[in-house]
């Protein structure tokens, strides 16, 4: 039964937060606007911003040779992504390619190390770019990317080609890292942010970071109706879950020991699953040399017949945890595109369950779910 079940998928509210939105609605009385959308809903509004960016550099470009260079390069914008992206990003991107506003590069990450790699973002810089956007940390494997060196050497080629062509924005989802590591916007050097609150323990709702919008940074409306959003978008907010958004203020005030007990919990969790199951039958999945993860996930794969990671996590009686992005939920027993992209094998990747630890996650709840699989694994194997 649920009540009893051990939950390794860490997104609900914590009392703090409850305690914000509940005074909503009894003391909000005035209509509350500022730049809160669903995630997909901005990074929707990123992309249509890089078009509108392009468009309107490539009409104002200074006199007739930056005018040839621009158009003689291609008459689209150009969006570089990496293979690894949320779907929110990567269908957007699939979708301006499709239909003929964008030509999207999609950048592959290193089967050595899972991340982006900097020189190969840069590589992928043409004329027509007007737009990098690469995520903070990977949903599955929990790989931090190197954000603020490729923010780094991106400005460097905006310095070099201000006069001539538009210059690149830039992009990062930091959904899954707000909250687990230290996130400090002007540090990484982005101009864009999208925030999940749910994500850090706040309520279901998006916002997108723009650093100076309108000025700085450009933003173009997706639609069109009030005033409200300073023009970016209409319509009023949900004031309960905006001022959820309060998590935030908890998070930075506490990270250092957030991110420590995470980390503990989950190199225990480690060991625990080595020592039970052995180095021969356990493939960690987000250990790349060289590489950084987010201290709260555990991508890991049981390996051997007939212990994929949906027929294991539906035999569990105690374990509740996942096989990768909810998003990516209906793709049945197929393995994540986001390992196999990230050089996992196909046998392994098939097998992966993504353990992601939270506050309240004890070392008594690691053992009791540890004992819960392999108790599900011996019960697999007398089946085959």
């Amino acid at each position: 039964q649920a009540s009893i079940r051990n939950i390794m998928i860490h997104a609900a509210l914590c009392p703090g937060v409850t305690g914000s939105c509940e005074r909503t609605f009894t003391f909000t009385l005035s209509l509350f606007s500022s730049l809160f959308l669903l995630d997909f809903q901005a990074n929707n509004l990123v992309f249509h911003t890089a078009v509108e960016h392009f468009r309107k550099s490539k009409n104002s470009a200074e006199g007739g040779t930056n005018s040839k260079q621009l158009n003689g390069s291609g008459s689209l914008p150009h969006i570089i992504i990496s293979n690894v992206e949320h779907d929110s990003i990567k269908l957007t991107a699939k979708h301006l390619l499709k239909e003929g506003k964008a030509d999207v590069t999609f950048v592959p990450v290193s089967k050595v190390t899972a991340r982006v790699e900097v020189e190969d973002v840069i590589a992928a810089i043409r004329p027509t770019t007007s737009l990098v956007s690469i995520m903070l940390a990977n949903n599955e494997t929990g790989i931090i990317m190197p954000i603020k060196n490729i923010c780094q050497r991106v400005r460097e080629v905006n310095k070099q080609r201000a006069a001539s062509a538009p210059k690149i924005l830039l992009h990062t989802d930091a959904a899954q890292a707000i909250g687990k590591i230290r996130v400090d916007a002007h540090e990484l050097g982005v101009d864009y942010i999208t925030i999940v609150g749910h994500k850090f323990y706040g309520p279901r709702i998006g916002a997108l970071f723009v650093n100076d919008p309108g000025t700085t940074t450009p933003v173009y409306p997706l639609f069109f109706g009030g005033g409200q959003e300073c023009n970016f978008r209409p319509g009023y907010d949900m004031v309960y879950c905006v001022m959820g958004f309060h998590a935030a203020e908890l998070v930075s005030s506490n990270l250092a020991e957030y991110e420590a007990h995470f980390l503990d919990i989950r190199c225990y969790l480690e060991q625990k699953l080595l020592a039970v199951f052995g180095k021969d039958t356990i493939r960690f999945n987000s250990h790349f040399p060289g590489s950084d993860i987010l201290p709260n996930t555990c991508n890991v794969s049981i390996l051997g017949r007939g212990l994929q990671g949906r027929r294991v996590l539906s035999t569990c009686r105690r374990l509740l945890a996942s096989v990768g992005a909810a998003c990516h939920s209906d793709r049945g027993d197929q393995p994540s595109h986001i390992l196999l992209n990230c050089g996992i094998p196909y046998h392994v990747a098939t097998n992966a369950l993504r353990i992601s630890v939270g506050r309240s996650t004890s070392r008594e709840d690691v053992d009791i779910v540890v004992e819960d699989l392999r108790d599900t694994v011996e019960q697999l194997e007398r089946m085959n």
